[in-house]
């Protein structure tokens, strides 16, 4: 059996906006998500909008009761802008109480809350005011983050600002997947910096904080790249690739620099987002005490083809390709690629200092999964228990190498909503039963991943 350390954090990581539901209850103002689906219900899965997801706002003790009862130290979510503020500016004291025993209820049946700040759900009331691109976004999350500090900071010690910000960027302004759905390379670059500046402004508000114990890091989904020969073009696509869609922020906020690569290839194709003057101290002086990471996929790449300069698109600085001997997920059509996972491990401990790090999301999506049910009506998702054995086989791999990795999370706990998607696709250790008041059921895994916590190993 593979050991992992002591303490080691083991349990499953999901959003507000994909589980909370109550989207205009509590005096919750508008996201994006609700505001979007209003519009253009047509654009989501079945038109399943964000409404109702999992509906945690109202289950959430009975859902601690069942993360007690599979053995989870650990579950990580967010807290909704949207609901702490309401309108950027005023308190909203309904949500200070959710919060509050929510969280409480985590603590007092041994379940660690780590919280994070923005997961993809800006509020419509600054995304009238262009989210993300102007730099008046920074100032206000960085009022929301001294604001979640103030109330909750004495119950929740582990703190994050941003998951997977690469992702808002990519789908809301390099293709067509998040509002506001624009396609603009240097606009995406601009949208980038804000929401760096923003992370880096939230941990200046952290530090402030004096939160006592207290931890701040962020969370990336992290696809290393790799190239389809060792030419040098595809090399350098291979380089071109990490650069943009790691490092753009791994070192800012681990390091405290941009990376002057980054820096060149936006400058020789007319990129360079608008920063002040003292940024760059700002971003020195602010870096994250923990990483998280979430990994799903690899990245193959090769040299673009017929690039074109100034680049107007990431495929101008390299281009997909599709490995001969891959596994996929085809549900998702994704690459499954463990032994990636031992890559971030070494990469962490080598070009990172050796910074303290969890697998913050990892996971199967598979749609359809009630074909897999049994005469008992348990979902016999062994598909999901060998993905996570594998992966795991790759993480102790690293752990072992001297990586400092102290947790693991699945994405998810109980199946949430996902975007457009969705229930298209299922994720969870419950399965959510939407047709029959959002019943939770468990799945196999669910039980597999008891044992395993149990053993503190596979």
């Amino acid at each position: 059996m593979k050991t992992f350390p002591e303490n080691f954090l083991w349990g499953a990581a999901a959003s507000a906006p994909q589980t909370e539901g109550g989207a205009f209850e509590g005096g919750k103002s508008a996201s994006t998500w609700d505001k979007w689906f209003e519009l253009e219900p047509e654009r989501f899965n079945a038109e399943q909008g964000p409404s109702i997801t999992s509906d945690v706002y109202h289950r959430y003790k009975e859902d601690i009761l069942l993360m007690k009862d599979i053995g989870m130290n650990s579950y990580r979510t967010s807290i909704a802008w949207t609901r702490l503020l309401p309108d950027g500016k005023t308190l909203n004291q309904e949500a200070v109480t959710f919060y509050r025993k929510y969280f409480t209820a985590m603590i007092e049946n041994g379940v660690e809350p780590i919280i994070n700040l923005f997961h993809f759900d800006m509020p419509w009331w600054l995304m009238e005011k262009g989210g993300w691109e102007v730099r008046e976004s920074v100032d206000h999350f960085a009022f929301y983050a001294k604001t979640a500090f103030e109330q909750f900071g004495d119950l929740v010690k582990k703190w994050t600002t941003f998951n997977e910000p690469i992702v808002h960027i990519e789908c809301g302004y390099l293709s067509n997947f998040h509002y506001p759905c624009k396609h603009d390379f240097k606009l995406a670059v601009q949208v980038g910096y804000h929401t760096l500046m923003a992370h880096v402004y939230a941990v200046k508000e952290f530090r402030k904080a004096g939160i006592p114990d207290g931890k701040i890091g962020i969370i990336l989904n992290i696809s290393p790249a790799y190239p389809k020969s060792d030419s040098p073009e595809d090399l350098e696509a291979k380089e071109r690739a990490d650069h943009v869609n790691i490092y753009s922020f791994l070192d800012p906020a681990v390091l405290g620099v941009i990376p002057d690569k980054l820096i060149d290839l936006f400058e020789r194709n007319e990129l360079l987002p608008m920063v002040e003057s003292y940024d760059r101290e700002l971003i020195a002086e602010n870096t994250v005490d923990f990483v998280g990471m979430n990994y799903y996929q690899p990245l193959r790449v090769k040299a673009a083809v017929d690039p074109r300069f100034p680049a107007k698109d990431r495929s101008d600085f390299y281009n997909g390709y599709i490995w001969p001997e891959r596994r996929m997920n085809d549900y998702r059509g994704w690459e499954i690629y463990p032994e990636a996972l031992y890559d971030v491990a070494m990469l962490m401990k080598e070009k990172y200092h050796n910074i303290p790090w969890y697998v913050s999301e990892n996971g199967m999506g598979v749609a359809e999964e009630e074909r897999f049910t049994d005469a008992k009506g348990q979902i016999k998702d062994d598909y999901r228990i060998d993905f996570v054995k594998e992966h795991l086989e790759q993480l102790h791999k690293g752990i072992e190498a001297g990586s400092q990795c102290f947790g693991y999370h699945m994405w998810t706990f109980v199946d949430c909503w996902s975007w457009l998607n969705g229930y298209r696709n299922r994720y969870g250790f419950y399965r959510v039963d939407i047709e029959n008041d959002c019943k939770r059921t468990l799945k196999k895994s669910g039980a597999w991943y008891k044992q395993l916590i149990e053993n503190n190993g596979c």
